[in-house]
């Protein structure tokens, strides 16, 4: 299916351009429940799952912090902190001194944490396998009517030039 340019950067949306708004939320939506469901499946809610997400995930080696994965998942931290207390209690997690730093803690998975979100994120991966197609037309047809735009600067939330 050939994605037509959005005209919203121009002005006022178009019926297409709404019509692709509805699939691309109804898609990421779609995702989001298929992602609780196999978390569920797999034992976890899907919170844990998210959680070590974001510590497999964060690139600093030494781990994250509760601050980091609060910000990852968009929480507040006392909500952050409830979260990883429930995961460590479940034996996914655990808390580690910072070397350098020991009024900073770091979070890292238990063999089990690393276990469940292995099994889980292979079958994520695959799930996105084949939602990228879609995605990908309509970052294009994004893309193509930003182009027309010529004093404007790439979005923030736009996958990097050359990644398709």
């Amino acid at each position: 299916m050939q994605m037509e340019t959005i005209q919203a950067v121009a002005g006022e949306p178009s019926d297409e351009d709404y019509r692709r708004l509805l699939e691309l939320r109804t898609g990421l939506r779609r995702f989001l429940r298929w992602s609780e469901q196999h978390a569920r499946s797999a034992g976890l809610p899907p919170a844990q799952h998210q959680l070590l997400l974001a510590i497999r995930g964060h690139r600093d080696p030494r781990g994250p912090t509760v601050g980091d994965v609060a910000d990852h998942l968009l929480l507040r931290h006392h909500s952050a902190v409830g979260l990883v207390d429930r995961a460590e209690s479940a034996g996914l997690i655990a808390r580690e001194q910072d070397a350098d730093n020991h009024s900073v803690v770091r979070l890292r998975l238990t063999e089990r944490g690393t276990a469940q979100l292995e099994a889980l994120s292979e079958q994520h991966l695959e799930e996105l396998a084949h939602l990228a197609p879609t995605m990908h037309a309509l970052w294009d047809a994004l893309e193509e009517g930003r182009a027309g735009d010529s004093g404007s600067a790439r979005h923030p939330a736009a996958p990097p030039l050359g990644s398709s």
